[in-house]
């Protein structure tokens, strides 16, 4: 095509062919490094999933082997050991996987989240991490050794119980390392056959692969445990026990009463499923084993039935079995008990509102009485007025729905109210003309009490310097107090103290004193 007596056209044309013949041989290549990269997206995803499945069937043992230790403890303690060592090589591959990325300098687009698939196409990062020459590297054997070791770990957890013997065959097939001849009957190591020469997208593919197969295993091996645990013969052992409460709710102390029936659940389709008066769509409540689901919304607080009507076909003829249930229903928690210790305080004189229950019992079973406390308005509301003495004990009692009782107290302790601070323009201390301090009127406030009490002065004193103190009433200056403060100087200090007070329940202690400086 690019022979020496060709023309010159001829060898422009021939040159754009092997362009051509190049891009396309490029853009074939970005495929199949896409297409790599979607099955490593499969993969990651599969694995996810796995991992969540493996683990609701570890758990699935681990209440097997509480419920029946005798014939689950053993298949549990395998699970477990197994799950240790799948998770140990999983990690392991993770980090196989992280260095070729850095050794690559490949990472994840921040945008789409994705590897850059059509980028990974060197073929170099594992041929000199893992090979030289004809031969593996240190790391190269690592790898080789570190499969081997969890091969070793998987077979000496389950032993050499026969009834392992076609699962370690099976696992054994999928972790092979063994030699790979090829098509032109050349023999290869394995990790030469499966890493050395292919893109950086294939390489990482083919250990998310793995990571894939080690889930899987871990997956068989839980079933497994399960299935080869379980007696398949007809005979008693078929049975379980089923525990029958009396109810679904007990109280700490109270006794438990219920029945233990010999019996196995039965995957038979029934025709009419009614509950508490309703029936109930027979398709959507009806699971594999043949139980149905009930889905309703309960009853009010306290002890409730559920009654209902399952019916089945026998003979050709409906056959009614009767539903009988109970369930206890106890207050929705809406807020967390937080408390102060050494802050449990009443105010004397006031009215301090508090809310009192108990926990599982309705509010009309629940009675509470102490010195000054009376019943408010809404559940569980309640009014403390306490007066004499410097504590006050509640004790709160609860009858049970077996009809016993439940007590208990706690004590506050009586407070007064806080002495109030004095102001004057709404200040405690400061700088004001003489004609604003002259015609300004006397407060008294309880700062940071949270009880609405208003106060209304009734008296003070008022001192200027260099003259005599003076006694006002009300909560006005006397025309007494006026001359007194416009005969003082700019800068003098006027000291209001003494300042009485009322409300409308308790005795108030004198405000603190109000120091004015005088401005002009």
């Amino acid at each position: 095509m690019a022979g020496g007596k060709a023309s010159a056209r001829q060898k422009m044309i021939n040159l754009m062919y092997l362009v051509f013949i190049a891009m396309m041989a490029m853009n074939m290549s970005k495929e199949v490094l896409s297409a790599f990269g979607l099955m490593d997206a499969k993969f990651a995803e599969s694995n996810v999933v796995a991992t969540e499945k493996n683990g609701a069937l570890l758990a699935d043992l681990e209440t097997k082997a509480e419920e029946k230790k005798e014939e689950f403890a053993v298949p549990f303690n395998k699970a477990t050991l197994v799950n240790t060592a799948s998770d140990k090589f999983y990690k392991y591959i993770g980090t196989l996987k992280e260095d070729l990325l850095r050794e690559g300098g490949y990472s994840i687009d921040p945008d789409t989240g994705k590897l850059p698939f059509e980028a990974m196409d060197k073929t170099d990062i594992l041929d000199e991490m893992w090979f030289t020459g004809d031969r593996m590297t240190k790391k190269g054997q690592e790898v080789i050794a570190t499969i081997e070791a969890y091969k070793k770990e998987i077979k000496d957890i389950l032993g050499g119980d026969v009834k392992y013997m076609k699962a370690i065959e099976r696992f054994d097939r999928r972790f092979s390392t063994a030699e790979v001849e090829t098509k032109e009957g050349i023999k290869k190591s394995w990790l030469d056959y499966n890493f050395q020469g292919f893109p950086a997208i294939a390489s990482y593919t083919k250990l998310t692969a793995m990571q894939n197969d080690v889930k899987m295993t871990e997956a068989n091996m839980f079933n497994l445990f399960l299935g080869n645990s379980l007696d398949e013969a007809v005979s008693l052992k078929k049975y379980q026990a089923i525990v029958l409460a009396d109810k679904s709710a007990f109280f700490a102390g109270e006794k438990f009463q219920g029945k233990v029936v010999l019996g196995k659940y039965a995957n038979v389709t029934p025709t009419k499923l009614t509950v508490n008066g309703k029936e109930v769509n027979i398709s959507e409540a009806i699971d594999s084993t043949g139980a149905a689901k009930l889905d309703f919304t309960v009853g009010n607080v306290g002890e409730q039935e559920i009654k209902g009507t399952f019916t089945f076909l026998e003979d050709g003829k409906p056959l009614d079995i009767p539903i009988v249930g109970n369930y206890v229903v106890v207050p929705r928690p809406n807020s967390a008990t937080i408390s102060a210790d050494k802050m449990n305080v009443v105010y004397r004189g006031v009215t301090n509102p508090m809310t009192i229950s108990f926990a599982g019992v309705p509010d009309n079973k629940v009675s509470a009485s102490g010195s000054g406390l009376s019943k408010g308005s809404g559940t569980g509301k309640y009014n403390m007025v306490p007066t004499t003495g410097k504590e006050v004990t509640i004790s709160v009692s609860a009858t049970l729905d077996d009809g016993s009782k439940a007590s208990d107290k706690k004590t506050f302790r009586i407070k007064d109210i806080p002495k109030p601070a004095g102001k004057l323009a709404g200040m405690s201390n400061g700088k004001l003309p003489k004609a604003n301090v002259a015609a300004g009127t006397i407060m008294a406030e309880l700062e940071d009490f949270d009880f609405d009490l208003p106060l209304t002065v009734t008296g003070f004193k008022v001192k200027v310097p260099g003259q005599p103190s003076i006694t006002v009433s009300g909560n006005k200056m006397s025309g007494q107090a006026k001359a007194a403060i416009n005969k003082a100087r700019r800068g003098d200090d006027v000291t209001i103290f003494e300042i009485k007070s009322r409300s409308s329940g308790p005795a108030i202690k004198p405000a603190s004193p109000i120091v004015i400086e005088l401005a002009n």
